[in-house]
């Protein structure tokens, strides 16, 4: 798309939305149900587009990209009449008599960026929050996952009028036109470096922005710890997705004593889970592409390598690789892995790791493996990281009843249910004063004997 159609494409949703055609709750509700009816009817084609794209089984799919997306419809249904409402709050003495209420509005023609690694999840996920706020979108997903774009772009044409909803596809010079224009909200999910250059160009129009980044996120093991269940959910959550996961755990930060158990019970997980030649594994995904397949293989030393470590070129597929005795010096620990690459460090005390931890830029997760209350609540507490789990691994950005985000380098910003809502969503501050009653004493000229009744007031 040109920089003149895209040009055209955002005066186009500018125009309609001030028509007021989003505004009524009915008419997003409609929107929701007819995305989540197209959803619903094109699963297979979702599930065929991943495939080609990241490998993924039909499985992991719906539990990862289109379960997650219907279930945020599902949630806003519910619950978007009471979203929508105005909602009363106290009014001070000094307003006396007046209502004041905060009113949900929409923020206008938003536009939403979204990665390869959950291509249809983190397009679709953000833009039922943006639909259910009463926003118009215009969507921009990854040139690297081409299929599922592809699919998007083909799925929401059915489903809206590009006035509405459009995508526009194709790659840097596109996000560079589309950047150039003035949205009223910018959502954007992907790498620091990117996320970096988006809050930059939207600083000139002072648009605001969600950027959900990522970073090194820590997985704490502590010598409590059940160590067979806390490696089989490490296992899981790492290797999900080949390890594109931006919550994924980055690295195992184990107590020493317990370091050796814990890799054997790893290990075991690993062959549990993948079978002993996971590269054959027909539910075992692929690296995106060859460019991210290279640089994953140049973070592995072969010297530290303790389990995997193998790769096809042919597939773009890596095995399930753990490094033992790495230390915050290596390679691998210079930049987030995003692959299937597990380095183990260790640390004596608690409180060493957390000094450690907070040394670094701040993660988009944090998970800690204790069977003690006080050293999980230490840890969560003296920590700085975006959200996490205590005792498992990334299913904290599964829950609709909390936001998810990062806080610091690993992003800016929060959404899923609620939340979702209020980031797509500007919330007008009302005084709703009546004219039957006018206090004069806030009107010059001041008097002396209206000062005692000031500081009664306002204090």
């Amino acid at each position: 798309m040109t920089e003149q159609e895209i040009k055209n494409l955002v005066t186009q949703q500018r125009k309609y939305f001030h028509t007021g055609a989003t505004l009524p709750v009915e008419e997003r509700i409609k929107a929701l149900r007819k995305l989540q009816l197209c959803i619903r009817q094109h699963e297979q084609d979702i599930n065929i587009a991943l495939k080609a794209d990241l490998g993924k089984s039909n499985f992991e799919t719906y539990m990862c990209e289109t379960g997650i997306v219907l279930e945020e419809i599902s949630y806003m249904l519910k619950h978007i009449r009471s979203f929508a409402r105005e909602h009363r709050v106290p009014t001070p003495l000094a307003q006396f008599h007046s209502r004041s209420f905060k009113k949900p509005s929409p923020r206008g023609v938003v536009l939403i960026m979204s990665p390869w690694n959950y291509p249809f999840q983190l397009t679709l996920a953000p833009l039922v929050d943006a639909l259910a706020a009463g926003n118009t979108a215009i969507v921009k997903p990854s040139a690297y996952s081409p299929h599922t774009s592809e699919f998007i772009y083909k799925m929401l044409r059915q489903c809206f009028d590009e006035s509405y909803v459009a995508v526009v596809t194709g790659g840097r010079a596109e996000n560079t036109c589309l950047l150039k224009e003035h949205f009223d909200y910018i959502f954007f999910t992907g790498s620091q470096a990117v996320g970096k250059e988006v809050m930059r160009q939207a600083a000139e129009h002072l648009t605001p922005v969600t950027l959900e980044l990522g970073g090194k996120s820590p997985c704490i093991v502590e010598e409590s710890a059940n160590l067979k269940l806390a490696a089989k959910r490490i296992v899981f959550g790492k290797y999900l997705n080949c390890g594109q996961t931006c919550v994924a755990p980055d690295y195992i930060y184990c107590q020493r004593n317990i370091k050796e158990r814990l890799i054997k019970e790893i290990q075991r997980q690993i062959r549990k889970q993948y079978g002993k030649q996971p590269l054959h594994n027909p539910d075992y995904g692929k690296i995106i592409n060859a460019k991210h397949f290279e640089r994953i293989l140049g973070l592995i030393d072969p010297k530290k390598v303790i389990a995997g470590g193998g790769s096809d070129r042919h597939s773009l597929r890596i095995e399930p690789t753990v490094m033992d005795n790495v230390t915050f010096a290596d390679p691998v620990m210079q930049e987030e892995i995003f692959g299937p690459v597990m380095p183990i460090l260790t640390f004596d005390h608690l409180d060493e790791a957390i000094r450690n931890i907070n040394s670094k830029a701040h993660p988009l997760a944090l998970y800690i493996f204790t069977n003690k209350q006080a050293a999980a609540r230490k840890v969560l507490t003296r920590c700085g990281f975006g959200g996490g789990c205590i005792n498992d691994t990334i299913i904290h950005l599964a829950t609709t009843e909390m936001g998810f985000g990062g806080f610091g380098e690993s992003g800016m910003g929060s959404y899923h249910g609620k939340t979702g809502f209020d980031t797509f969503s500007h919330y007008k501050s009302i005084v709703d004063k009546k004219t039957w009653l006018d206090l004069p004493m806030r009107y010059q000229p001041y008097k002396k004997r209206n000062e005692k009744l000031i500081h009664r007031f306002l204090k």
